[in-house]
C-alpha cells in the first residue's frame, strides 16, 4: 500500500445535536457521537468536526484532547487559554482518569488484567498502530470484564497512557478485537454499525478551583 490511509470509510458525520454534559465559565464537557472527527481533517470534506460544532455554541472553546473519529463519549474543552493549558497539563501528566466501555469479540476468560505493550505507528498502513517492543512508546491498559454474552464480552477499559489507538490495538493483541473496528477487525467482528468503544467517564481537576470533577455519558450500545 502506498501513501497514507487517511480514510477507511467515506466521511459521513452524524447530524446529532450537540449534547452538553457540563458548562461553566472555564470548561465545557460534551458527549461526542461516533463517526464525528474531533478536529478538522485535511480537505473541505473533512471540515465538520466536534471542535467546530462546539465553537459554534461556545466561540472561545479550545481543544484539550481527542477521541478517534469512531469512538464516542466524554470530551472536555477549555473556554480560556488558562483552562486549556491547565487541562492539557493534567492529561500530559496523567492526572486525569479516563474510563471506557467496549464490546469485544470472543469470550474473555479472565476477569481482570493489564496489557503492557509499547505502540508505534505502522507507517505503510497508517493510521494503523502496532506493537513494537524496540521502538514503541510505553502503553498500559487495565481491563475488567463486565459481562459475557454469546461470542462477545463487554469490558471496562482504563488506559494509564494515552497513545493513539491504544485500546483498539491492546484488545487486538489480547485476541479480542473491539467489535465494528474498521481498522483492526475482520469478518463477523467487523460487521457492526459502529465501533463499539465509548468514553464513559472522565475525571479531571477543575482548572480554576482545583476541585475534582467527574463527568459521565452512558454508552449507547
Amino acid at each position: 500500500m502506498s501513501g497514507a490511509m487517511t480514510e477507511i470509510t467515506p466521511y459521513d458525520p452524524p447530524t446529532d445535536p450537540l449534547v452538553v454534559l457540563h458548562e461553566d465559565s472555564d470548561i465545557v464537557v460534551v458527549d461526542k457521537p461516533s463517526g464525528l472527527l474531533s478536529v478538522p481533517g485535511r480537505g473541505e470534506h473533512l471540515a465538520d468536526c466536534l471542535l467546530t460544532r462546539v465553537q459554534a455554541a461556545f466561540p472561545t472553546a479550545l481543544l484539550v484532547h481527542r477521541l478517534d473519529r469512531d469512538t464516542s463519549g466524554v470530551m472536555v474543552f477549555g473556554l480560556t487559554p488558562h483552562a486549556q493549558r491547565n487541562l492539557s497539563k493534567q492529561f500530559e501528566e496523567r492526572k486525569t482518569k479516563k474510563t471506557y466501555v467496549a464490546r469485544v469479540w470472543g469470550k474473555v476468560a479472565e476477569k481482570t488484567g493489564t496489557v503492557d505493550l509499547p505502540l508505534i505507528v505502522d507507517w505503510p498502513n497508517r493510521p494503523r498502530q502496532m506493537v513494537d517492543h524496540e521502538n514503541g512508546k510505553p502503553a498500559i491498559t487495565d481491563w475488567r470484564v463486565l459481562k459475557v454474552k454469546g461470542n462477545e464480552t463487554r469490558v471496562r477499559l482504563t488506559p494509564k497512557t494515552g497513545r493513539s489507538h491504544q485500546l483498539r490495538v491492546h484488545m487486538l493483541a489480547l485476541g479480542h478485537v473491539i467489535l465494528g473496528d474498521p481498522l483492526y477487525a475482520e469478518g463477523e467482528a467487523r460487521d457492526f454499525e459502529r465501533l463499539m468503544l465509548h468514553s464513559e467517564e472522565l475525571r479531571i481537576n477543575h482548572p480554576e478551583s482545583g476541585k475534582g470533577m467527574s463527568f459521565r455519558a452512558k454508552a449507547p450500545f
